[in-house]
């Protein structure tokens, strides 16, 4: 009689899955601590940022490894999740926890696969390549933006600018900057639009009499 097929890849390659599949109810903390509705998930985050890399057009850096970037370089929030400044946890601290969960990840998943995202969530953390300062500029970019739709569905311009003032002056890359241009200048028409209206559907006080 045949002895079974040993399928411990298999097993192991469906935990991974099953860890990154819990990224999709992930929240993004920032959102959760300013009381957004339906706030969004790690995963989602991840996939507009792909998305970015995708239609990326500058011939200088490699889109293939922009995308994978952005697939991974927040997949350790599936084992420690989102952490914020607010969290009161270092920059080391986040750090060593982000790395112990890359490592694990990667023990799950076939041997060049594994070391591949780890290599490429390490190029992003340490900011060594063109490619990874891109994929912070999408990841900042995403996230005002996000900021914005956010401000739109609830109808609250301007709630929300703690998101755009900590990304003032941190964009590089020229195509990133003409986006958040375009943004800002959506958003401020937006936001002077409401203050007109707000003003226009409040009644002028009656001058007093002398």
């Amino acid at each position: 009689m045949a002895a079974p097929a040993d399928n411990t890849g298999g097993m192991k390659m469906l935990q991974f899955l099953k860890l990154i599949g819990q990224l999709k109810r992930v929240p993004r903390t920032g959102w959760v601590y300013n009381k957004v509705k339906d706030p969004e998930s790690v995963s989602d985050h991840m996939y507009r940022m792909a998305l970015m890399a995708l239609t990326i057009t500058d011939p200088t850096v490699d889109k293939d490894r922009c995308l994978k970037m952005a697939l991974v370089h927040d997949m350790a929030e599936c084992i420690v999740g989102d952490i914020t400044p607010l969290d009161n946890v270092g920059k080391a601290e986040k750090h060593r926890r982000e790395e112990a969960a890359m490592r694990q990840l990667m023990n799950l998943t076939p041997g060049s696969v594994g070391q591949e995202m780890y290599g490429l969530w390490e190029e992003y953390e340490n900011q060594s390549s063109p490619e990874a300062r891109l994929v912070k500029d999408f990841d900042r970019l995403e996230m005002i933006l996000q900021a914005h739709e956010y401000e739109e569905l609830e109808g609250t311009p301007g709630r929300l600018q703690e998101f755009f003032d900590s990304t003032e002056g941190r964009f590089r890359h020229p195509d990133v900057l003409q986006l958040v241009g375009s943004l800002n200048d959506e958003r401020r028409s937006h936001m002077t639009g409401a203050a007109k209206n707000s003003g226009e559907s409040q009644p002028h006080p009656t001058a007093p009499t002398l």
